[in-house]
């Protein structure tokens, strides 16, 4: 959907629920986000214009598919977690059919950056890239602090689940993929088995997800991989290697030590950290974005999307079968 079509929708929505609002203004579609549309804009308000970010499923993708919680989940989920204390956007609206805009939810906009080039280069960011590991775990520790009770509906996850589920993915590209399948042979021999404690997983905590200033980290972003599992799962995937872009000895995003990270964690939790099952969930989460990467690059080829955005991201699938042959080498 244009902005020319969008703007109107938004300012019939917006006129709905956020008082006094007179219009809406500098609707934007925002680069990023394979699997949903995120659109900036300004609610214009007689007390001063308030900028907001719509964040909806793509025309034609109305329901959640996959590993994706939905949408109306997810914005309950962030309001729990910005309601504790987690940085996370504040949610504004959860769109119902009136709205005419589909499936999401209305935020207040924060400002900061997610690019990691930037992020990882530019010296707005050096006094704070060497204390963003530490607080990380501190953030890490208070989404998987909070109630079960008091969060949606969530599906659970299991080591076990998820070494099957990428099995049946690596089958259904019907293309060899050994260093996958490999990989699959060394977490099933390594699975840790339930975990002692299951919290609520973040599932996509990582650059690009993590907004971040001069300060530090302002909100978590994007929750629609959210469940129930193994905490150490959200530690594992923010040391993939790809979300290092290019500064590969720093594990944690590029900026950072994973003892930083278990600080951080150890001393928001009071729980200690076993880094073997952190291992055990980076080995895993490598592998989960090698499939991804496979699986937009067959949505690309086979249709219906044959975006730019998803070729680039499909070739990367490469890159996760030489990080893994790196994670799986014997160490001298």
């Amino acid at each position: 959907m244009a902005a020319e079509s969008t703007e109107p929708l938004l300012a019939r929505s917006v006129a709905s629920w956020c008082a006094d609002a007179t219009g809406v203004s500098a609707v934007t579609r925002l680069s990023g986000g394979a699997s949903q549309e995120t659109w900036s804009f300004d609610i214009e308000h007689p007390d001063g214009n308030l900028g907001a970010i719509l964040r909806r499923a793509p025309a034609g993708y109305g329901a959640a598919s996959g590993r994706a919680c939905g949408l109306d989940t997810e914005a309950a989920l962030i309001r729990r977690a910005q309601e504790a204390g987690v940085p996370a956007p504040v949610v504004l609206h959860a769109l119902d059919e009136n709205d005419g805009l589909g499936t999401g939810f209305i935020m207040k906009r924060i400002a900061g950056e997610t690019i990691p080039r930037k992020i990882l280069r530019d010296e707005l960011f050096a006094a704070v890239r060497p204390k963003l590991a530490h607080q990380l775990g501190g953030i890490l520790a208070g989404i998987h602090g909070l109630p079960q009770a008091e969060l949606p509906e969530l599906r659970r996850m299991t080591a076990a689940a998820e070494i099957d589920e990428l099995a049946d993915d690596i089958a259904a590209f019907n293309w060899p993929r050994p260093v996958f399948q490999l990989a699959l042979r060394w977490l099933r021999d390594r699975d840790p088995g339930v975990a002692d404690r299951v919290t609520l997983v973040h599932g996509d905590f990582r650059h690009g997800n993590l907004m971040i200033g001069p300060d530090g980290v302002r909100a978590v972003l994007d929750w629609e991989l959210a469940h129930l599992g193994d905490p150490m799962e959200d530690l594992g995937w923010i040391c993939v290697n790809s979300w290092r872009f290019g500064e590969i000895d720093r594990p944690v995003g590029g900026f950072g030590e994973r003892n930083d990270l278990f600080a951080g964690y150890e001393a928001a939790s009071g729980m200690r950290i076993d880094p073997s099952r952190v291992k055990f969930w980076e080995v895993m989460g490598t592998l989960r974005w090698g499939v991804m990467c496979c699986g937009m690059m067959q949505r690309f080829r086979d249709g219906p999307d044959h975006s730019m955005e998803r070729a680039m991201i499909g070739r990367r699938s490469s890159e996760t079968e030489i990080d893994l042959l790196r994670l799986l080498a014997p160490r001298a």
